[in-house]
């Protein structure tokens, strides 16, 4: 039997199929720009891809696509060995704590939730619905991307304004990246072999779209992304966190809409904002030769140290550092920047081990150090075929 894991996003699909026995992927692929006229659908198995280019106009047909290849590939041939189908939700708000079997009343309380995140909530609906239509009497679970933080006590997620606003209109802190936190938190706790209920961990999911989170005996008690996934660190394209006024400033002087600002604080800021480039690869190319280049690194860096100071103070005392995501599992120079002149804090990174770090999960710390630092490759849609495992 077989789980199969969707993440539907606004013009795509990723999915990946896993053996309910042994956890392991069997297939990997996504649909890419749904109602482009460049679509196309394609698989990864045993090291070999296989490409569908077609028009793809909708979320159906693209789940349609997606049931093709793994048909094609005899991956698949019958909907029968499938045990179910895990699917991301990036927003649960305050009403899903844990992943839940889908419903058409579960349905409709995701949809409540589209003015927190309009662009995500409604993708991820696009796809439970086509799946649900497509995968019939198969069992559908959503897995929530803000349930993870919903551990992070109240002093945390509540924000310094009119209390009536959070009483009415639920805005507080959510946080996101919940599933990427716990499943490397959960590799940590296996390779230094304790029990993750007795661990301080900070988090550090650096991509794209990047956040920290502070982890207390296995639970998330606080998080860097908040109300949005805008709050928090400079981002690839997100300004993270601002002085609020900038907000009315711009609007005042400069005859900027909300919408133009809105627009700008996360597509036009962050990286791309300070060197016009989001992909941290080509920035550290061109650290040595452009200042714009060198001064979005070091901010970056700069940040991400702040909030590593920040969770100390809050965790009281700091088991590990994890660093995942994109840049965090493969910028060596970006990790090592974070970590300089921690060692006060107990926080002593070997350059030697974190230029040699290729496996998936690797120690990057000095033996003298009283904070173990890891990288760790994360995996979202395998932790999400976790908790649908274990909730069948």
């Amino acid at each position: 039997m077989n789980i199969l894991v969707l993440n539907s996003g606004s013009s795509s699909i990723k999915f990946q199929l896993f053996d309910i026995k042994t956890n392991i992927s069997i297939a990997n692929g996504i649909i890419e720009n749904i109602g482009e006229k460049n679509s196309l659908g394609y698989i990864n198995i045993k090291n070999k891809k296989i490409v569908k280019n077609t028009p793809i106009i909708s979320h159906k047909i693209g789940l349609e696509i997606i049931n093709q290849l793994l048909e094609e590939t005899n991956i698949l041939t019958q909907h029968s060995q499938l045990a179910g189908i895990g699917h991301r939700v990036v927003h649960g708000g305050e009403k899903f704590i844990q992943p839940i079997i889908i419903t058409n009343k579960v349905i409709k309380q995701i949809q409540k939730l589209i003015p927190l995140a309009p662009l995500h909530n409604n993708a991820n609906i696009q796809g439970i619905k086509s799946a649900i239509k497509h995968f019939a009497h198969i069992p559908q679970i959503a897995v929530f991307d803000t349930a993870f933080h919903m551990s992070i006590p109240k002093t945390a997620y509540i924000y310094p304004i009119p209390y009536k606003y959070y009483q009415q209109h639920h805005i507080r802190r959510y946080g996101f990246h919940g599933t990427s936190h716990q499943y490397v938190a959960q590799q940590c706790a296996t390779y230094l072999k304790k029990d993750l209920s007795k661990l301080n961990i900070i988090s550090l999911h650096l991509g794209n779209g990047a956040s920290v989170c502070a982890i207390k005996n296995g639970k998330s008690i606080d998080t860097s992304m908040g109300f949005t996934p805008l709050e928090g660190l400079m981002m690839g394209t997100r300004s993270g966190n601002i002085d609020p006024a900038i907000i009315p400033y711009l609007a005042n002087n400069f005859d900027l809409t909300v919408e133009q600002i809105d627009n700008i604080l996360n597509q036009q800021s962050g990286l791309k904002g300070i060197c016009n480039t989001k992909n941290m690869k080509e920035i550290e190319l061109l650290i040595k030769k452009d200042k714009y280049a060198k001064l979005a690194f070091d901010m970056f860096c700069y940040r991400i140290k702040k909030y590593i100071g920040e969770y100390y103070a809050v965790l009281g005392r700091v088991d590990c550092i994890i660093f995942t995501g994109g840049i965090g599992e493969n910028s060596m120079l970006v990790r090592e920047h974070s970590c300089s002149n921690l060692e006060n804090l107990g926080i002593s990174l070997s350059k030697k081990l974190n230029k040699t770090a290729h496996t998936n999960i690797a120690k990057i710390s000095k033996k003298s150090s009283k904070t173990v630092i890891l990288k760790i490759a994360t995996n979202e849609e395998l932790q999400i075929a976790l908790e649908v495992k274990k909730l069948l």
